[in-house]
C-alpha cells in the first residue's frame, strides 16, 4: 500500500510534528510505502499556495491512500484533485477553534471550525483523536475514535537518570514542562504562579522548549513530575510518552486526558487554579509508585496496535 502523507511543515524545531513522523515511521515498521508532503505557509492563503505544488506530485506518483494530518491540508489535497481517496485526521483546533483563554463548555466555532464541517463530504474517512474532537464530525458513518499511538520501544522507565547531561542538580526536585511557555493554549502562565510554593520545597520548574524528540526521552526520565495545564488539547501525546516512561503527571482535565490516566496511581487531574495545581503537585510527589506504562498498555496505544488499526482504516477507505 502506497500512502501519501500531506501535513504542514512549519514547526521551526521539528518541521514535521513529531508524532506525525512517528506514525508514518510505525507504518514503514507494517511495510507500508510512506511519502511525506509537506505544506509551507500559514493559515488558509498560505497552505492554499501548495496546491499547485501538490498535483505536480501526484502527477508523477500513484498512491492508494492520501492521509492529511488537519483540515487546511485536507482542502490542499481536494483541490489538488486527486484519484485516491482522502483520509482526514482531525488535530484539535481545526474542530474547536483556537483557544487564547478559558472558556469552559463552550464550542470555539471560527472560520476553521466552518471549514471542519464543510470537508466531510469530501473524504472518505476520518480520524479523531479523542470525544472532544469526535463530536465536531457530523457524517458518523465516516468517523474513527484513534488516538496517536506511543513508541514504547523508545520511550520506558530507566534505573538511572540523566541529570547530569541535562544541567540539572542532583539535589532538587523538578517539574517539567514541555510545552512552548509563549503560547497562550499551553498555559504556562498557570504554572508560573506555583514558582514560590514549589520554591519553598526545593522544587523547581524546568521549561526547556524547543528541544528535539528525542531529549524528551531524558527529560521524562530526570524529573519528579511532568506537568500539563492547557486549556485546551485533543490526545496529548507529551502525556502518553510520560505514562509510557512511568513519569508521575499532573494534568488539566483536558481532551482524553482523565480517560488516559483515570485513576492512575502516580498521576493527578488539576483544576485552573494555581492553589490546586501546586497541591497535585505535592500529592503526586509523595505517591510511591507509578503505573503509567501499565495503563498505556492496557489501553492500547502502544505504536503497533495503533498502526495496524490505521491500516485497517485505509483498507475500508480503499474499499
Amino acid at each position: 500500500m502506497k500512502v501519501l502523507f500531506v501535513s504542514s511543515g512549519n514547526l521551526k524545531a521539528y518541521g514535521i510534528a513529531p508524532f506525525i513522523k512517528v506514525q508514518g515511521e510505525s507504518l514503514r515498521e507494517k511495510l507500508i510505502d510512506i511519502t511525506y508532503f509537506t505544506i509551507t505557509g500559514r493559515g488558509f492563503v498560505g497552505y492554499l499556495s501548495n496546491v499547485k505544488t501538490l498535483r505536480e506530485m501526484l502527477k508523477s506518483g500513484e498512491f492508494d491512500i492520501i492521509h492529511a494530518h488537519f483540515t487546511l491540508s485536507a482542502w490542499v489535497v481536494i483541490l489538488a484533485y486527486p484519484k485516491a481517496p482522502i483520509v482526514l485526521s482531525l488535530m484539535g483546533t481545526d474542530a474547536y477553534g483556537r483557544v487564547e483563554k478559558l472558556v469552559k463548555n463552550r464550542n470555539h466555532l471560527n472560520l476553521l471550525t466552518f471549514s471542519t464541517i464543510l470537508i466531510q463530504p469530501f473524504v472518505k474517512k476520518i480520524i479523531s483523536k479523542s470525544p472532544n474532537i469526535e463530536k465536531f464530525v457530523w457524517q458518523k458513518k465516516k468517523s474513527h475514535l484513534l488516538p496517536n499511538g506511543v513508541n514504547v520501544q523508545e520511550f520506558y522507565p530507566t534505573k538511572y537518570d540523566f541529570r547530569e547531561e541535562l544541567g540539572l542538580s542532583k539535589d532538587k526536585k523538578y517539574v517539567l514542562f514541555l510545552g512552548n511557555p509563549k503560547d497562550p493554549r499551553k498555559n504556562f502562565d498557570l504554572l508560573k504562579v506555583t514558582y514560590e510554593k514549589l520554591a519553598l520545597h526545593n522544587i523547581e520548574i524546568v521549561a526547556p522548549f524547543p528541544i528535539p524528540h528525542a531529549q524528551v526521552f531524558k527529560y521524562l526520565n530526570s524529573v519528579d513530575v511532568l506537568v500539563m495545564c492547557s486549556f485546551e488539547e485533543g490526545s496529548p501525546n507529551v502525556v502518553k510518552e510520560g505514562m509510557a516512561c512511568n513519569c508521575k503527571g499532573v494534568f488539566t482535565d483536558v481532551g482524553d486526558v482523565r480517560y488516559l490516566v483515570e485513576n492512575t496511581p502516580g498521576y493527578a487531574i488539576s483544576e485552573f487554579n494555581a492553589t490546586d495545581l501546586a497541591q497535585k503537585i505535592f500529592e503526586v510527589m509523595d505517591m510511591e509508585s507509578c503505573y503509567g506504562r501499565q495503563r498505556l498498555l492496557d489501553l492500547g496505544l502502544d505504536l503497533p496496535m495503533v498502526a495496524d488499526k490505521l491500516i485497517n482504516i485505509y483498507q475500508e477507505a480503499i474499499n
